[in-house]
């Protein structure tokens, strides 16, 4: 049972890391109706761990850019440049994240939280994508600055609000800034890579690496199954913003959010 509960929780992570849905906010309500066995410690790391299954897609999907070992010297310089502006827009959320983290898990990790960060930011997805006409002047990551990464960045920081989605706040905030769609969709993902190994590290070792052989089994098959469902959700992703706004997960999140305002006031 414990095996088809994590299971199901790799689903809801690879689907929810890349949708604007916010996918710890998901996991941590999934957590009422799926109730994991072990400690409270341990269900918190899975919902960070797993997250290494869709750093991993995110790498096959793109190692044709994101390969630092290329034999071309410019295509070589070309990459570590991308890694580069990649690090760069990561520092915001580090540096917030490892200040915050006890704070963002005793204090925000809580349902009226979740449920007023996915109202707010789906009332902000709708009205960016009906109501503001920005000029697009990027439309390749080659033409990302540095100072592009960086202001990036403090969007994505915007994200440890449990509620709010990473990819949500990236993409967006990579429109605002003038990105064409389908480059902020996929510098959010690389994005994603070293801020999320950084929490999946951090997490490791705030809990000791003191886990059963159980629980490790767990752990890897709730992230093989994220990793499986990511690649898949990537793609379509990817092809869904080239012709489709953000508007309709904004009625999602506003939906979603009564929902859970409802239900945890009811019972």
């Amino acid at each position: 049972m414990e095996f088809l509960k994590v299971t199901v929780l790799g689903i809801i992570q690879g689907i929810t890391e890349w949708l604007p849905i916010s996918s710890t906010g998901h996991l941590i309500l999934a957590d009422e109706f799926i109730k994991l066995s072990g400690s409270e410690e341990f269900k918190y790391l899975f919902n960070v761990i797993v997250q290494l299954g869709s750093i991993m897609a995110v790498l096959v999907l793109y190692w044709s850019t994101l390969n630092p070992f290329k034999r071309d010297r410019k295509e070589r310089v070309r990459c570590l440049t991308l890694w580069a502006k990649v690090l760069v827009a990561s520092i915001p959320a580090g540096i917030a994240g490892i200040l915050l983290d006890d704070l963002i898990d005793e204090k925000l990790s809580t349902w009226p939280v979740i449920a007023a960060a996915l109202f707010a930011y789906g009332v902000l997805y709708i009205i960016i994508e009906k109501k503001m006409h920005i000029k697009t002047r990027i439309s390749d990551t080659d033409s990302v600055t540095y100072m592009d990464a960086f202001k990036l960045g403090m969007f994505q920081m915007l994200a440890l609000i449990p509620g709010t989605s990473r990819s949500g706040s990236t993409i967006l905030g990579g429109m605002l800034l003038g990105f064409e769609r389908t480059v902020a969709a996929k510098f959010s993902f690389f994005m994603a890579i070293p801020v999320m190994a950084g929490a999946s590290l951090l997490r490791l070792l705030k809990s000791g690496f003191s886990l059963t052989g159980n629980e490790w089994m767990l752990l890897l098959v709730g992230t093989a199954v994220s990793f499986l469902v990511s690649l898949l959700v990537i793609k379509k992703l990817v092809d869904f913003v080239r012709s489709h706004d953000f508007s309709g997960f904004g009625v999602y999140r506003i939906v979603l959010s009564v929902l859970i305002t409802v239900y945890f006031l009811a019972f």
